[in-house]
């Protein structure tokens, strides 16, 4: 048996907005399922995401802790953000995010992992990207300026061996983070250079 997320598409009966907001937007669909039920499924339409794993040359992954307000805290996070550039590939995306949120550029880019963060419900879709070979770009010498929310980050390394422990303890609760750590881990022990590229295309 081929095991693969493959698309397919049961047909909607009807479907109609309930919400539009700065960055996502509700739709109610009723959709025809196998037998001829139809069921009401609400659906969060989002811009998707990617997520960069920072990978010193001591083996330690670049975290950053940021407030989550819907969940109420503090988290640590590996750098991430919105893919809401216009015609902006994900990993330009990527690249954009990493000096943005951690002031760091790197020269080795692989894909690590591909993921719908709550397919139930959103369809927000995040690619993981392993970056290695990081050089810092002080601040004087970035072109951009910090945002409040990326003047609030604060930066720390941990051992990768250590962050998967953590992930396993319970101690880091952020999904990009938790499989991009667990990814990297794994991706290590077969040699990253087995990775997809980082131009690798998306299947949809």
């Amino acid at each position: 048996m081929n095991i693969k997320d493959t698309p397919a598409a049961w047909p909607v009966v009807s479907s109609s907005e309930q919400f539009r907001g700065r960055l996502v937007t509700v739709r109610a669909d009723k959709v025809r399922m196998p037998g001829s039920n139809v069921a009401e499924r609400e659906v969060v339409l989002h811009p998707g995401a990617v997520a960069i794993l920072a990978l010193d040359d001591a083996g330690q992954v670049l975290l950053i802790r940021q407030y989550r307000h819907p969940v109420s805290r503090l988290l640590w996070e590996i750098p991430a953000g919105l893919r809401d550039v216009a015609g902006e590939s994900p990993w330009n995306a990527a690249r954009r995010e990493l000096l943005e949120e951690a002031g760091y550029r790197a020269r080795d880019w692989r894909v690590l992992a591909d993921y719908y963060s709550s397919p139930g419900f959103t369809t927000e879709r995040l690619r993981i990207f392993l970056a290695r070979e990081l050089e810092f770009v002080p601040p004087g010498e970035r072109d951009f300026v910090a945002q409040d929310e990326e003047a609030q980050l604060v930066p720390a390394w941990l051992p990768l061996d250590e962050a998967v422990r953590k992930v396993l303890a319970g101690d880091l609760h952020n999904g990009a983070t938790a499989l991009g750590i667990l990814a990297s881990y794994a991706a290590r022990s077969e040699g990253f250079d087995r990775l997809r590229p980082a131009d690798a295309p998306e299947e949809r």
